[in-house]
Formats: C-alpha cells, structure tokens, sequence
C-alpha cells in the first residue's frame, strides 16, 4: 500500500496507554485506573455529546455515578497536560501562545460563571472564561496549561467561593496575570522556551511585558492602534507611526501555514529607543488585500531579524485553532462541572486526549508522509480512524435499555422535584 495510505493501529493504541500511564500512576487503586482511562477514550470518541452521562453509557458502566465520583470528590491530582506535550512536540523555535475563550453556560452556581463578554459568543453573555496555554512547534501545537478566570465578583463573596470549591485564600487576577502564572510555572519547571505571543489583551499589560523580559522571554504581543511607543524622535501612537512608514520599508512575508496555504502580508519594522534592557521594535502587519494594520509590541534579548519577529506574530492563530480543535474534538467545553476541582480535571484530560492527537499527528506526519493526492493526516482524520480501529466499544441492546431506564428514572425525579418546588412558591 502506498505510503500515506497506511496507519498502525497497534502504535496508535501503544501511545494512548502511554498517555494513560501517566495519568494512572496517580492512583493506588485499578478501579479509578480503570476508570480515567474510560474517560479519555471517550472524549477521543466521537460521541455527539461528550459528558459523564453519554461517556459512562459508552464505556459500559451502569450510570455516570463513577465518572462523576472520580471528576468531583475522588483524591488524585490532575497534574497538568505540559510534560507530555513538551517531550514530544518541543523544539528550539517552539512559541508560548495565550488567549482565553468563554463557555455560554446557564444559571450562577458553576464557578466562574458571571455576565461578561466572550468572543465565543461574540457579546455578553453568562458565561465561564478560562486562559489557556499553548505550545506551539514546528511538530504540532497543544494546550500546555489552563487557569480559570474568577472575577472579582465572585472573590469578593466567601460564600460563593466555598460553594464552587474554591480556597479561601483565593483573589482575584487579571486575565494576564494568570497568564504570567502559567507561563511562569512553565519556566520554574526547568524548561526553556525563547518566546510569546499574545492579542492586546495581553500586549497592552505592561506588567505581564516586564515579567517576561524579567525572565529573558522574547515576545511579539498585540497592541491596539492607539497604544503609544517611543522611538528616537518621541512618544507617538502607533497608527501615527504606521502613516510615516515609506513604502520601501514594507517587506511582503508569511506568517506561516493557514487552512487555505501560506498566509502572506506586508510588513514594517520600527525600532523603539524605551529606556531598558534588549531590543525593542514596534512590528506593524499589513494586510495584502485590505490595507487593514495591525501592531505588535516586541521585544528580545538580543537583536532578531524582522522574520524572527514576523514567525513569533504569526504563530497566535494557533491558540485559536488549539482551542477550536479542543472543543471540537476532545469535548473541552462540554463539561458540567460547577466546582472547579471538577472543572479543573474534566479540562486537563480533556487537553491531554487533544494533545494525543497533536502527538499522532506529528509522528504520522515524520514516519509516514502522504502521498501527492492525499493532504497529510489531520486531528480529525485521526479521531475517526481511531475511535473506528481501537477505540469502538460493543455493548448490546440490555445494556442501551437499561441506560434507558436510568435516564428516564432520574429525568422523572428531577420533573417531580421542579414541580414540588414551583408548587411550594406559589403557596
């Protein structure tokens, strides 16, 4: 068979019980091993709906009470998703990126959950906002890290926070400081990555840019076009220093590979003459077809050429498509979890099953290059042929009727508690 035709099943199922070992070392006991192995076969699944109640039927347990048992109250450290990826997709070129993205969920009591804006949606809404980490390298790009965003309104109110598990001594912390949280974590770990990109969320935090030059840590961060900068000839706003860019200055580069081919822009470098250590420059991006600009604020200990900086820019659509794949792929917005020791394990394992596939991916990709009529394998490809090779399990019809009967059982008790309730306001 032709190179690019063919997949290993035999190794696909070896890296999943690696991946899983690693989780199950954390357990004294083979149930919950057993159990967490279950789980992340089926957020790899390709269940329509990936929670406790569909996950459990598809492992073959008799109701979600274990998978939620082992979410919510089990003793076991989820640990984070970090170390695997970087063993297996790390390099010397590889970038930080880090974005946060909104969960639209219903009612007040699941943590985190306040009106805010989410791009997710698109406007305010109830919603649960967590920032994310992502390695992105050459090999392929994963979550590495996760915080949930607490707002202030929640830190100020002890009762709310006891009652979605969080610890007294919890405040609160801007979406860049828990972004300097996580990447700080990273680098305390004895690991070395030279660089971060980030949207003006985090580009326009003056804090979060200290801290990383504080550490030696390049970045490439988004700024509005009102952010003002100083260069030799005085402070100026940044779209007033793109008007004085002469046309020769502009130089056409890809910020790298996107879903339709490179993706390739007009860019102008200025240098910054900022009273601190390294090089500075204010990095400007044009677009080809709009004339639409957009500002990055950059720094490094050392000087870099304007295609360093333009690779570093370019790699934060990544965090985005991680994300994006994450959700899709590995259910990691679909958790019903309202405290957050379960949200926080529903997410690390669900970032661990999208790594999987970034790992299989990224092997698939250096052992087996596809042929000319075939694109290489993607994440999706790849969770469906191993949800369809390895990872299918075969129950029969008693087992789907009495998952039946279960969820028609408790559907039933929670109808008669709402209309005991409903009964009892209007008397």
């Amino acid at each position: 068979m032709a190179a690019g035709h063919s997949v290993d099943p035999a190794r696909w199922q070896e890296a999943f019980e690696v991946l899983t070992g690693r989780i199950a070392g954390r357990f004294a006991r083979v149930e919950p091993r057993r159990r967490v192995r279950d789980l992340v076969l089926g957020l790899l699944s390709d269940l329509p709906r990936k929670n406790c109640w569909p996950i459990a039927e598809w492992a073959g347990e008799a109701s979600p009470d274990g998978m939620q048992h082992l979410l919510g109250r089990a003793r076991w450290n989820a640990g984070r998703a970090r170390e695997y990826v970087l063993e297996h997709l790390s390099d010397e070129d590889a970038v930080l990126v880090v974005d946060e993205t909104g969960d639209v969920k219903k009612g007040t009591h699941t943590v985190g959950v306040q009106r805010q804006y989410t791009g997710t949606a698109g406007r305010i809404e109830n919603a649960q906002v967590a920032v994310y980490l992502v390695h992105a390298g050459r090999r392929g790009h994963a979550a590495v890290d996760r915080e949930l965003y607490i707002p202030r309104s929640l830190t100020c109110d002890p009762d709310r926070c006891r009652a979605a598990g969080l610890g007294e001594e919890t405040v609160f912390a801007t979406k860049p400081e828990l972004a300097a949280r996580m990447i700080g974590r990273l680098l305390d770990a004895g690991h070395r990555v030279g660089w971060v990109a980030g949207d003006e969320v985090y580009g326009g935090n003056p804090k979060l840019r200290s801290a990383l030059e504080e550490r030696g840590v390049g970045y490439a961060l988004a700024v509005a076009s009102s952010a003002e900068v100083t260069t030799r000839a005085g402070k100026f706003r940044a779209d007033a220093l793109a008007a004085k860019v002469p046309r020769r200055a502009w130089q056409k580069l890809s910020a790298g590979a996107g879903a339709k081919g490179r993706r390739f822009y007009d860019w102008a470098v200025i240098e910054l003459a900022e009273p601190r250590v390294g090089s500075r420059q204010l990095l400007i991006r044009r677009s080809r077809t709009t004339g639409e600009l957009a500002y990055y604020r950059c720094w490094s200990p050392a000087r870099v050429p304007r295609t360093t900086l333009v690779r570093v820019a370019g790699s934060r659509w990544r965090v985005e498509e991680t994300i994006q794949s994450g959700k899709g792929l590995a259910g990691l917005d679909e958790h019903q979890a309202r405290r957050f020791t379960s949200w926080s394990r529903w997410v690390t394992l669900a970032m661990l099953a999208h790594a999987f596939l970034a790992v299989v991916r990224a092997d698939e990709h250096a052992r087996h290059p596809a042929p000319n009529e075939l694109i290489p394998l993607t994440c999706n490809e790849i969770q469906r042929l191993f949800t369809t090779l390895v990872a299918r399990p075969m129950h029969d019809a008693a087992h789907r009727l009495r998952w039946s009967a279960w969820r028609r059982r408790h559907q039933a008790r929670a109808q008669a508690s709402y209309y005991h309730r409903q009964a009892a306001n209007q008397t």
